[in-house]
């Protein structure tokens, strides 16, 4: 049974949600779902869209049986399987552009979870997929498309080298995600992690490895930020 004990935290017994979040930071509170059980999952949710109504919740790392229960219970759920994030209710107006940039397929669910989270918290959102820097000119070819974002993710693994030459093509703020792909002394994410952090290229800024959703706020409060007001002024 739930309990109200201000107004805004809601007393599950098992969490004490949030609910004031929204009106703090822009953004309500997002359901970390690795560890919970399918049932206070969807209690979550549930308990979320009731407090939001008005504006999408989401819920990320979430296992295929939660993501099956989700999408019993919730009839208006948005569900990614390779991100592992569902939202529910209507998503904020997309303001900005938030491109996110994946070295290779194998970074594909990081760099998913990253767009799910921007898209969600109110940016727009482009993919571009598949450019490490073993094939430099797959980069090249798309750089236009890179200096026209208000933001970017750039999600990599291996030795986590294409945050720095991007940032050394445009100079857009740019989050770098290092992710625990590679081989044995990839180190399950931490080369790139040390690789990113010691970029040499201004503006590269980090996350922690496979923290797709991290960037994905970063990147989303920089690009609403960026966009221009209805009345023409700045953001």
């Amino acid at each position: 049974m739930s309990d109200t004990t201000g107004d805004d935290v809601v007393d599950l017994g098992f969490a004490r949600l949030d609910t004031g979040r929204l009106a703090r930071t822009g953004d309500p509170e997002v359901v970390y779902g690795a560890g919970k059980t399918v049932e206070q999952v969807v209690t979550l949710l549930r308990t979320l869209q009731s407090a939001h109504p008005e504006r999408a919740v989401v819920a990320t790392r979430l296992d295929d049986a939660a993501l099956a229960a989700v999408d019993a219970a919730f009839a208006d759920a948005t569900i990614d399987p390779l991100a592992r994030c569902v939202s529910l209710g209507p998503l904020p107006v997309a303001a900005g552009l938030v491109c996110v940039v994946a070295a290779g397929t194998s970074d594909g669910p990081v760099a998913a979870e990253a767009a799910f989270t921007a898209r969600a918290f109110g940016a727009g959102v482009r993919r571009i997929d598949d450019v490490g820097v073993a094939g430099i000119h797959r980069l090249l070819a798309v750089q236009e498309q890179l200096a026209a974002a208000d933001c970017l993710v750039v999600v990599a693994g291996m030795e986590g080298a294409l945050p720095s030459v991007i940032g050394g093509l445009v100079g857009v703020p740019l989050v770098g995600v290092p992710t625990s792909v590679g081989y044995g002394t990839s180190y399950g994410g931490l080369a790139a992690l040390l690789a990113m952090m010691n970029s040499c290229a201004p503006g590269v800024t980090v996350t922690n490895i496979d923290n797709g959703f991290g960037a994905g706020v970063f990147a989303a409060r920089v690009a609403r930020r960026a966009a221009p007001r209805p009345d023409g002024g700045p953001a």
